[in-house]
């Protein structure tokens, strides 16, 4: 892939994980993950009462390679709150256990459901 090809996806990227709170890059929607790491994090997000963005990678090469090149990150879903990259499946559920989650909204001022 050129600087050409992937320019445009970049500078769109930037747009999206900057102007929405909370991000969700993942294979399907909300409504009908395409995947159970997917469906994980959506679960995760929709237990806390978070809301946020999605963005089915599935429908489109440019961003599903697009969005792993721009995080360096070789896996969907992703999360991003407030403009930084949060992590995939494993690091979105370790944090929720941990409570570690609900904490990096609070910190950034996301709101979330009351414990």
């Amino acid at each position: 892939m050129t600087d050409q090809v992937t320019a445009p996806i970049n500078d769109w990227l930037k747009s999206e994980v900057g102007s929405n709170d909370v991000v969700l890059f993942m294979k399907g929607t909300p409504q009908f993950p395409q995947c159970g790491f997917s469906s994980t994090v959506v679960q995760v997000l929709d237990y806390l009462g978070v809301p946020f963005a999605s963005h089915n990678v599935l429908e489109s090469d440019e961003l599903r390679s697009g969005i792993k090149d721009f995080s360096n990150w070789p896996t969907v879903p992703q999360l991003y709150v407030k403009g930084e990259f949060v992590g995939g499946c494993d690091i979105i559920r370790e944090m929720f256990e941990a409570g570690e989650l609900r904490d990096l909204f609070a910190n950034k001022g996301v709101q979330v459901n009351a414990a």
